[in-house]
């Protein structure tokens, strides 16, 4: 088979890309025409927080794809991914700063101190800014591959957080948490499964 074209692959960002915006046409669409529900506080928060936790696991599902099927050209949308899951995970951000607490910084401090969901959720956002920030070519060289991979594996803490996050925050019907967490050990998962596989044999030493 043989790999695609740069124009292909041009197309297929294009296409990622619009399918990307279509959770934020979406919510655009349910302000503009107040469909936010009865609590549009919480249907504004739980919109972004999905959308994030979904676009990272995307995200983290590039890489086991890319080695089951050989499509190494699935890794030039990876970043594109991982940058919209940090849009998202902005938008969802600003949302509880703005429209939930109203700016309110001695709120905000005691949310993020009291509540742990609020705490382990806001260390995944700050965790989540270096990575967006060395996201690009010029960052990859400015730090090295090996730092930069080493970096940009916070991505498995961060995963981890957010589906923590939101376990703690739905508390009793933890279907939909749940489902996540199971896609995310999955993930996590295969990549220990695949680690495991490259490390070299050990001879065993005698007693």
């Amino acid at each position: 088979m043989m790999p695609p074209s740069a124009r292909a692959i041009s197309v297929a960002k294009v296409f990622v890309f619009a399918f990307a915006l279509i959770p934020f046409a979406l919510l655009v669409r349910m302000v503009l025409t107040d469909q936010l529900g009865p609590n549009p506080i919480e249907t504004l928060n739980r919109f972004t927080g999905d959308w994030t936790l979904r676009f990272l696991l995307i995200t983290l599902a590039v890489t086991p794809l890319r080695q089951i099927t050989g499509w190494q050209y699935l890794i030039r949308i990876r970043r594109m991914l991982g940058l919209f899951a940090f849009f998202y995970v902005c938008l969802h951000f600003l949302s509880w700063l703005w429209i939930d607490k109203l700016f309110d910084v001695d709120e905000i401090v005691k949310d993020v101190i009291k509540r742990p969901f609020i705490t382990v959720g806001f260390t995944c956002f700050v965790l989540l800014i270096p990575l967006a920030v060395t996201s690009t070519q010029g960052m990859v060289r400015r730090l090295g591959g090996g730092r930069w991979r080493a970096l940009h594996r916070l991505v498995y803490a961060i995963g981890i957080g957010g589906v923590v996050h939101f376990w703690w925050l739905v508390k009793s019907d933890i279907r939909e948490p749940l489902i996540y967490a199971t896609i995310l050990a999955i993930l996590l998962g295969y990549r220990l499964w695949a680690y495991r596989r490259r490390l070299p044999a050990r001879a065993v030493s005698p007693a």
